[in-house]
């Protein structure tokens, strides 16, 4: 009889073991190959060989980019240098990249490894840089003002909280306010694995203030890309592993509210949003696997995905670009200036394609 348990029960922990198995790999979308969408004339960035994990354009054609994750999981091609943000001017006919040099004696450089970026532009037209950074494997966000003059940036302050400890994305809304993702819940490594494995989907987004910092949405399978429509009124959230792109209406207390979802057959990154048009440009990994699983011989595959009209019943979604990582591997990021389309990378190079 306790043999007959024994075997019951060792049954029942094999068909649930194969069963998250088949769900992990569904939600990794890991047989997906992509099959090849070309733009004209693009050419590699030159002067980023090691990530360009999430970048935005200013109106006045500054691109800020983040370069040199070191995410836990993730392959990285210089692991013992640290990260750093890049300039790139998109006016010029063949732009390349500068390192920004960082100002501030509170600032610790050697450990930078930056995430998730986002602007603000006051009304005396100062424009702040915030950045998620993960010194030694936490999280914090860093406050930086870009001084363009001197092609820099000077660190104000870094910012910590308990309801900030897995930072993936950040969209300000203030010198010091903005909503952000943190793609796990738990903090240690070993717990973090199985988080993802077993879907519990409890990654969630907060919004932050200095007199006040509080959960407004969760329940999401790795909260990631986070940003906000152009007149202010919308929030939208990528959930990596749910394939989903939610909308939530925000509030005046900064609360916000759930309106819809959209599905995808890839795995959505950050999101970009057009100032002119309201479109979303967002980076895409088609195999989750590929990503997650890094093999030179099998690169991670990049996509983007540009969404028109996502507040009206029927939006348009459409296959810009899509490439099987022989030319640019694992594109988490994309965002257009004046018909041009620049896209970046968790661990790789980037790309900037006449549209």
């Amino acid at each position: 009889m306790a043999k007959l348990i024994s075997l019951t029960l060792l049954g029942m922990g094999l068909a649930l073991f194969r069963n998250h198995q088949s769900s992990y790999q569904t939600r990794l979308n890991a047989l997906r190959e992509v099959q090849p969408i070309e733009l004209p004339n693009c050419n590699l960035v030159k002067g980023i060989e090691t990530g360009s994990e999430d970048l935005e354009i200013l109106p006045n054609g500054l691109a800020f980019i983040s370069s040199g994750l070191k995410y836990p999981g993730i392959k990285s091609f210089n692991p013992n240098s640290p990260g750093k943000i890049l300039l790139m001017d998109l006016n010029e006919e063949d732009p390349t990249v500068l390192e920004l040099g960082i100002t501030g004696s509170k600032f610790d450089l050697s450990s930078f490894n930056p995430h998730g970026i986002s602007t603000f532009t006051d009304e005396d037209n100062a424009m702040y840089l915030l950045v998620v950074n993960h010194p030694d494997a936490k999280s914090t966000v860093e406050l930086f003002k870009f001084q363009e003059e001197e092609k820099s940036l000077l660190h104000l302050k870094t910012i910590r909280h308990k309801l900030l400890p897995n930072l993936n994305d950040i969209v300000a809304v203030g010198p010091e306010h903005f909503y952000a993702t943190n793609d796990h819940y738990f903090l240690d490594s070993y717990l973090r694995s199985w988080e993802v494995y077993l879907g519990l989907a409890w990654s969630y987004v907060v919004y932050y203030s200095p007199s006040e910092v509080r959960v407004v949405a969760e329940g999401f399978d790795f909260a990631n890309g986070i940003n906000i429509s152009p007149d202010g009124k919308y929030v939208y959230i990528a959930e990596l592993l749910a394939h989903k792109i939610h909308v939530y209406e925000k509030h005046a207390n900064w609360t916000l509210t759930p309106l819809k979802s959209l599905d995808f057959n890839t795995l959505v990154d950050n999101i970009s949003v057009d100032p002119e048009t309201g479109d979303l440009w967002v980076g895409c990994h088609p195999n989750g696997m590929k990503i997650f699983f890094y093999d030179s011989e099998n690169p991670p595959a990049s996509e983007v995905l540009r969404i028109q009209n996502i507040l009206t019943e029927e939006p348009k979604v459409t296959q810009v670009y899509a490439e099987n990582g022989t030319v640019l591997q694992g594109s988490t990021v994309a965002s257009v200036y004046k018909g041009k389309l620049l896209i970046g990378t968790v661990f790789h190079k980037a790309l900037y394609c006449e549209l």
